[in-house]
Formats: C-alpha cells, structure tokens, sequence
C-alpha cells in the first residue's frame, strides 16, 4: 500500500529517509555526501513521484520503491 509522504510528520518522514539511505549504503560517485544531502536527494525523488513510500501489511514494514517498479 503506498503511503501519502506528504501526511506523515517531517520528523517521522526524516527518519524513514535517514533509514533507508543508512540501509542502502549507496555509492554516490567521486565525491562523498552528507547524511542530510544524501536524505534530500531521496526527498527530492518523493516530490518528483519518481519513487514512492510503501507499507508492507505482511512484513510490517516500511520501504520506499521505484514507481514504476511498484505500479
């Protein structure tokens, strides 16, 4: 199920964003990123609609997804 991100508390939102991007461990090219440049950058995504918050019922957890991925 996709959650709206725009109904969460910015708190809550941050945490999810720094969780994901902590869990990915993604290399981000030559030069290194912040945490808080890293988290925005995945904000960003939320705000173009290129990925999407989604809510597993069965794992009980939260994910963010590639759009067309998840569609």
């Amino acid at each position: 199920m996709i959650i709206p991100w725009q109904n969460l508390e910015p708190e809550t939102l941050t945490n999810i964003l720094e969780m994901f991007v902590l869990r990915e461990g993604t290399d981000y090219g030559a030069t290194e990123k912040t945490l808080a440049e890293k988290v925005a950058d995945v904000r960003l995504q939320l705000q173009q609609k290129k990925i999407v918050l989604v809510w597993s019922e069965l794992h009980e957890t939260v994910d963010l997804k590639m759009l067309d991925e998840y569609v």
